[in-house]
């Protein structure tokens, strides 16, 4: 079976770019003339990918604005991964971390139930809260490493006794994780971080990075690509979502939201053309 990695290669080579269009469904943004509900969401979201899918490497639908639809909720989360073409990879950001048995039944609803390609994972519980994940050949378990939020500094810039910061020590431990294993470990950094993200690609050369933060929260994007991709040239997602899915709040939605994918894309380029 293809490596997530390799899918991921893939995809930035179909696309160009290493842009992954978040889903962050909030009904009061929906633009007019759609219904503020479960439908009006379902039928933006296909409307966006539908506009976006041959320059988009990613979809990464945000579980919470799904599950506040309720049943109705789960049910276009279904159709919405069913819309997403089956070249383009497909992560579902749900930030699950609990004891084996609980993970294993996480690991089933996302791998199985939603034929997604990755997942995002706390790592607080420790090793057992994330194997059951890493058993699902051609997948990349995205683990919370150093965060975009203001408050990301509480726990993971902390000083531990051997002199790493606590970020790093996650990812170190993360990684090691892998071995032996199906499925791969990838790391979530903020792109409001750049100035830690050379120093934790030293540390993960070959790791796959998440990179959430650029567009509305101000992350640097050509930072983020000069100090983020991996040893191949390759290995990093970069998350948009409200600059993508809000361009417009008129029936243009789609089409703003594709110009916008397009300028980012654009950007990204330089940075993988002449990668083999």
């Amino acid at each position: 079976m293809t490596s997530f990695s390799e899918k991921l290669k893939s995809a930035i080579q179909r696309t160009g770019g290493c842009l992954c269009v978040g889903l962050d469904v909030d009904l009061a943004k929906l633009p007019a003339g759609l219904s503020r509900d479960s439908q009006g969401a379902l039928t933006f979201c296909q409307a966006v990918i539908e506009a976006t899918k041959d320059i988009t490497a990613a979809y990464k639908p945000n579980l919470a604005f799904f599950e506040s639809l309720g049943a109705e909720g789960f049910r276009i989360l279904e159709k919405i991964r069913a819309s997403i073409p089956d070249n383009a990879i497909v992560i579902m950001d749900a930030k699950r971390g609990d004891i084996g048995n609980t993970s294993q039944a996480y690991a089933k609803a996302f791998y199985e139930n939603l034929k997604s390609d990755s997942v995002t994972l706390s790592p607080y519980m420790g090793k057992d809260s994330v194997e059951p994940f890493l058993d699902y050949p051609g997948t990349c378990s995205f683990v919370l490493c150093l965060t975009s939020n203001p408050s990301s500094s509480d726990f993971q810039l902390q000083t531990l006794q051997n002199g790493q910061k606590l970020y790093e020590w996650v990812a170190q431990t993360a990684i090691g994780w892998e071995k032996g294993k199906n499925g791969e470990v990838g790391l979530v950094v903020g792109a409001t971080q750049t100035q830690y993200l050379k120093d934790l690609r030293k540390l993960a050369p070959d790791t796959v990075f998440l990179v959430p933060g650029v567009g509305t929260q101000g992350g640097d994007l050509p930072g983020v690509l000069k100090e983020g991709r991996a040893g191949n040239g390759y290995g990093i997602l970069v998350n948009v979502s409200r600059q993508v899915l809000y361009a417009s709040s008129g029936s243009d939605y789609a089409l703003a939201s594709r110009r916008e994918a397009q300028k980012l894309v654009d950007e990204m380029k330089p940075y993988f053309r002449g990668v083999s």
